[in-house]
């Protein structure tokens, strides 16, 4: 089974396995979610959730923390590490959306990659989640997964993007990077992968590598696609 055969099979299934995934950062408009994001870099989304409510309650709208004083900012985000960089990070992309856009988050990947502070993996999450409009994240877990389970050989988000997105209906893409990250935490563990409850061992290349003892026996009934 190629990975043109083995995609719709891992959407399926991850479909069925997390429903409706959705993102675990909390925000109210494209503009939050978009300092969530960049916010979210080297931590978790718990650890953003504890400090975006007071950073929104002090900065309520994107003009306000344009204008914020970036030592007030650190403070408020030092939790969430690497702070200095990630305030002057969610000040400059406010400065643009405000500058460039009237406040208003732009809903295209050629206007909010021009952002300072926003890159490919930023953009994707808020044009699907808080856009409704196709687009495939590539973090570390979806980096991992897709090449566990060969839908890519890339090592670079941007071709791993570009590989996945050619093999998965656009209609897919925003679900499969949230389940992949999902999946990524809860079972394809990275230093301890938990392949014996994996929906997708049957099917996945890189299954059981490592932990010893023979592949058990499908749980599935693998049907190629047409």
């Amino acid at each position: 089974m190629g990975a043109r055969e083995r995609a719709p099979i891992v959407v399926e299934r991850l479909k069925v396995e997390y429903g409706d995934a959705h993102t675990e950062l909390e925000f109210g408009n494209p503009w939050q979610l978009l300092v969530s994001v960049i916010l979210s870099a080297q931590t978790t989304d718990v650890n953003v959730n504890s400090v975006t409510p007071a950073l929104f309650a002090r900065y309520p709208t994107v003009a306000d923390l344009a204008a914020a004083e970036e030592g007030d900012v650190e403070t408020i985000i030092h939790k969430t590490g690497f702070f200095r960089s990630k305030a002057r990070a969610i000040r400059e992309m406010s400065q643009d959306v405000v500058l460039l856009h009237g406040g208003e988050v732009p809903s295209r990947m050629e206007e909010l990659v021009k952002l300072r502070g926003v890159g490919r993996k930023t953009a994707n999450v808020v044009l699907g989640v808080a856009f409704g409009e196709p687009g495939f994240a590539v973090d570390t877990h979806v980096t991992r997964l897709t090449r566990l389970l060969r839908l890519t050989s890339a090592t670079d988000p941007v071709k791993i993007e570009e590989d996945v997105c050619s093999i998965v209906p656009p209609s897919e893409w925003t679900g499969l990077s949230l389940r992949l990250i999902l999946h990524g935490r809860r079972v394809c563990i990275a230093n301890k992968p938990r392949c014996p409850v994996c929906v997708l061992a049957d099917i996945c290349p890189s299954a059981y590598l490592g932990l010893g003892g023979p592949r058990p026996a499908s749980r599935h009934r693998v049907v190629k696609a047409r």
